[in-house]
């Protein structure tokens, strides 16, 4: 993306200065609100949620790697940037969410000068004119338990689009009542959500690239299971069709190790997952697995329109 570039001077500056720092030193990168001047209210607003996006996943790598466990649950598009400086980033990481927050105190100011109003709740109009999906439509799945399953259809329709996600009513034959999964816009599970049997969250980032390399969580929807670490390499990029929808996907190579329960020892975990780069939609997702809780195979099928 273009506005990524407009941070590799920053941060090169950052690491050429001199020592990692802590976060109690970590001081906002200027950044000048006229480089802004010409932007629109709409596009000041997506570019302020990318830098928060982009912090929130700094952040979420620090709380990983010390085990502060502050934001396990994830993050939406507003951050406390204090909290964030507080969880003591050093090195890189440091240096990144500097530049971030200058960014994003530069992109504040520029829409106060414009006379932008406060942020909504829904999906501006420019983010949902690139979906590959529109509110009301539903994406049908064939859906497997393990490799020999029974396939069955899997229905989620669009419920939602709001400014930081996409929320979908899971519908399954024989339910009387649909569930609820909630997505950010990379197609991570929002929150502790668990609408679907195997959910997946901190694992895909926005705008993945060839070779990219991820790590995250999956939560199976038995309650008792801990969450399983993950990673994954992306393996191809490219446009698709699918269901007669034309979408840009990336595919990735998952790997890893379900826990055991009560001292059984841990099963391994591979796969491959097919996302759509613009919404984070799921279009492929096979899982093997000997816990038959990890293990499935669902793909898309088709889209349905919107009910009349």
């Amino acid at each position: 993306m273009m506005a990524s570039r407009h941070l590799v001077p920053l941060l090169a500056a950052a690491v050429l200065a001199g020592c990692a720092t802590r976060s109690a030193d970590v001081a906002p990168s200027s950044v000048d609100p006229a480089a802004f001047s010409g932007w629109d209210c709409e596009r000041l607003i997506e570019e302020s949620d990318r830098v928060q996006w982009r912090a929130a996943d700094v952040a979420y790598a620090v709380d990983a790697r010390v085990g502060n466990n502050m934001i396990a649950l994830g993050l939406g598009v507003t951050v406390f940037w204090p909290a964030l400086l507080a969880m003591r980033p050093d090195g890189l990481e440091a240096q990144e969410l500097g530049a971030l927050k200058g960014r994003y105190e530069a992109l504040r100011q520029a829409q106060t000068a414009r006379g932008c109003p406060p942020p909504g709740t829904d999906m501006p109009a420019r983010r949902v004119a690139a979906l590959p999906v529109a509110a009301g439509e539903r994406l049908v799945y064939e859906d497997r338990a393990g490799n020999a399953g029974a396939p069955r259809e899997l229905g989620l329709r669009v419920t939602a689009l709001r400014r930081d996600q996409i929320e979908f009513a899971v519908e399954v034959p024989g339910r009387s009542q649909p569930g609820l999964w909630r997505q950010d816009l990379a197609g991570n599970a929002v929150l502790d959500d668990r609408g679907l049997p195997v959910s997946w969250q901190r694992l895909l980032k926005p705008d993945l690239q060839l070779g990219q390399v991820v790590a995250g969580e999956l939560r199976a929807a038995e309650v008792g299971f801990a969450p399983t670490r993950v990673r994954g390499q992306v393996v191809a990029l490219g446009p698709q069709n699918v269901a007669g929808r034309h979408f840009d996907v990336a595919v990735i190579e998952l790997f890893g190790d379900v826990p055991g329960l009560g001292g059984a020892p841990s099963a391994r975990i591979d796969g491959v997952m097919a996302v759509d780069r613009t919404s984070g939609l799921l279009l492929r997702l096979e899982l093997r697995c000997d816990n038959p809780d990890f293990a499935l195979r669902r793909r898309l099928l088709r889209v349905e329109s919107a009910r009349g």
